[in-house]
């Protein structure tokens, strides 16, 4: 018999719900690990007063196990059935991997694929990743780390479809609340995040 996860022995002796501690206990290291507040500039050009680097915590053992199953529950509840879970290179590629992991241990399984930013410069000159084995026209959710603008993950959804795959929806660590859910809503894909800013920072 497998033996019980860490998590799992904490939420008996608590007395509460999986869903609740494993998400509080990812919230946990990820203020602790990737939380910080001073002045930053984003990928996306912007200037923020927080920064958030989801890397430092779900690149743990923990944290892997926990992001893993936490993503793959929200791709269930508000995604659907899918083919594979696609990360966006760099953040989103540990979380494709996790949730890749944590869909073979509860089944159905879902393979992972990764979205490069660009290009190779040699070899297959691949954008995807993992990709080769799937159906045209299968059914792909991509992950995201972090959520700003929304810039970079419409990119990887647009070389996602153009590798004759369809992209029924993003999930995301952290929505920053600065308007990438609305453009990608508006790209006609759903949405869902776990955190968001107020999470961090403590406003609404």
């Amino acid at each position: 018999m497998a033996r019980p996860r860490r998590w799992e022995l904490a939420v008996a002796r608590a007395g509460g719900t999986w869903w609740n501690t494993a998400v509080d206990r990812l919230l946990e290291l990820l203020r602790e690990r990737g939380f910080r507040r001073g002045s930053f500039v984003l990928s996306s050009g912007r200037e923020s007063d927080f920064f958030i680097d989801c890397k430092p915590a779900v690149l743990l053992a923990e944290g892997h196990v926990l992001v893993g199953e936490a993503l793959l529950r929200t791709i269930r509840e508000t995604v659907g059935e899918v083919a594979a879970v696609a990360g966006v290179e760099l953040g989103g590629c540990s979380l494709a991997s996790a949730v890749a992991q944590a869909s073979w241990q509860a089944g159905p399984p879902l393979d992972a694929v990764y979205v490069r930013k660009q290009e190779k410069g040699h070899g297959t000159r691949r954008l995807l990743e993992g990709a080769n084995h799937l159906a045209k026209g299968a059914k792909l959710v991509v992950v995201e780390d972090t959520v700003t603008t929304g810039g970079s993950t419409l990119r990887a959804v647009d070389a996602i479809r153009d590798s004759g795959f369809e992209v029924e929806g993003v999930v995301a660590v952290v929505d920053r609340l600065e308007g990438g859910a609305a453009a990608i809503r508006d790209a006609g894909v759903r949405f869902s995040a776990l955190y968001n800013r107020s999470d961090f920072m403590g406003d609404t």
